[in-house]
């Protein structure tokens, strides 16, 4: 018989009783029990209290007694990928608005009742390397379009066709093009090359296209203006508004007025600082030289933005690519009274008697006027050149009388010290 404490119930005596051979101490049912408990009591102690702080170290990995290394700048802030920034065929450019860059608002603090002085001095800002070039579409206001002004060619209203309440314009071929069509894109096309540092003499090239032309169809894959402005080496950004889209029409919209090309150099200013990294930098950007390349029916925009825009002084060089359509007078008159900078015409036989009758203009005017493209490019240079047959317009962006001539022209700029516009490549990568 086994003896049973005061504690248990008659039906646990009675079980206890019916099984033949148990044979437990007192003091030993009384241990096992404490030891089942505690177990119980720490889980209980837990959910009213933080666990010890040795109990999460217990839990944590080791930690190095030598410094780990910090993520670098591309493991933290990976660079866009080629497909992230150039969409393949069926897909485009997202558009930018001036809020897309501007600071998120992050919220504030509460002051501390005390100050941390700094460890170092305050250091100039300066760009995080990168490994690819940033080309991107961005909407502005002082593009050429939407426009609803006057034709300086006929003082009319641009837009001179009503119809089921659409408004559009006659062009000089007759043809009607719908403003909601052909005049509403008010997109830029930026390009800066990862080789762009703003602390270097530099360059903006602002890239007229001409007729019948998208600046991503056109400008960017089939006329390749952003790959040449990179490959040239030279530190320059691009700027490329879109004109009258895909029509036969060379409107330069907003920058037929007094002083646009100026508002537009000055917004566009702000977007390179932001997309350059550091927005700070805008008056920076604002105060680069100028040069101007127009294509085709892209003469009237740069002919215009030369007499009219006000910035002059501030355009360094233009570069006219089988564009000699008319507007003599406006290119004479720049020339003539900006002999520190450039100025090259390349034409074939479409434009040649208007090629012809400018350089008799500024011989007229005592301008020597060269026709070698392969003599140093240097501060007051005029030259023309003829291309010769089987240089067609359509291609003459990228085939000229060299092939891709923004190219060799800025490379040019960039081996002439006068020209003052470094090179964005390293030293042993100049051509």
């Amino acid at each position: 018989m086994v003896r049973v404490g005061p504690n248990l119930h008659g039906n646990d005596r009675a079980r206890l009783d019916e099984q033949p051979g148990v044979r437990l101490p007192a003091r030993l049912r009384l241990n096992v029990a404490a030891l089942l408990l505690i177990p119980v009591s720490l889980l209980l102690g837990q959910c009213s209290r933080a666990p010890e702080v040795s109990s999460l170290a217990a839990n944590a990995r080791p930690i190095s007694t030598e410094a780990a290394p910090a993520a670098t700048f591309d493991e933290r802030f990976p660079a866009p990928q080629f497909r992230d920034r150039f969409p393949s065929p069926t897909e485009s450019f997202a558009q930018h608005q001036m809020s897309d860059f501007a600071p998120k608002p992050v919220a504030q603090a509460e002051p501390a009742p005390y100050r941390v002085a700094s460890l170092g001095p305050q250091v100039p800002y300066h760009r995080p390397s990168a490994h690819e070039d940033l080309t991107t579409l961005v909407s502005m206001k002082y593009s050429a379009f939407p426009y609803s002004g006057s034709n300086p060619g006929s003082e009319s209203d641009f837009f001179n066709v009503a119809s089921g309440g659409r408004r559009g314009h006659c062009s000089l071929s007759g043809r009607v093009y719908w403003e909601n069509e052909t005049y509403n894109d008010s997109r830029v096309l930026v390009h800066i090359p990862d080789t762009f540092e703003l602390h270097k003499p530099g360059v903006i090239v602002v890239f007229f296209h001409g007729n019948g032309a998208t600046l991503e169809r056109d400008v960017r894959d089939r006329q390749l203006v952003p790959q040449q402005i990179s490959e040239s080496g030279a530190n320059a950004v691009l700027l490329a508004p879109q004109m009258a889209v895909d029509a036969a029409d060379s409107s330069a919209g907003k920058f037929w007025q007094p002083g646009n090309f100026r508002r537009f150099i000055m917004e566009s200013a702000d977007h390179l600082a932001r997309l350059y990294g550091d927005p700070g930098a805008a008056k920076e950007f604002a105060k680069l030289p100028i040069v101007i390349v127009g294509y085709s029916g892209g003469f009237l925009p740069t002919a215009y933005s030369l007499d009219v825009g006000g910035l002059s002084d501030q355009v360094r060089g233009v570069i006219l690519l089988d564009a000699v359509y008319g507007q003599l007078d406006k290119f004479a008159a720049w020339i003539e009274t900006h002999r520190s900078g450039f100025f090259v015409s390349s034409y074939t036989h479409y434009t040649a008697p208007h090629d012809h009758e400018l350089m008799h203009m500024l011989r007229d005017k005592g301008i020597a006027v060269s026709q070698d493209m392969d003599t140093p490019l240097r501060p007051g240079s005029v030259v023309f050149v003829q291309t010769g047959e089987g240089i067609t317009h359509r291609s003459y962006v990228t085939q000229a009388w060299t092939k891709n001539p923004i190219e060799q022209v800025l490379m040019k700029m960039a081996a002439t010290p006068a020209m003052k516009v470094a090179s964005g490549l390293p030293a042993s990568a100049n051509r």
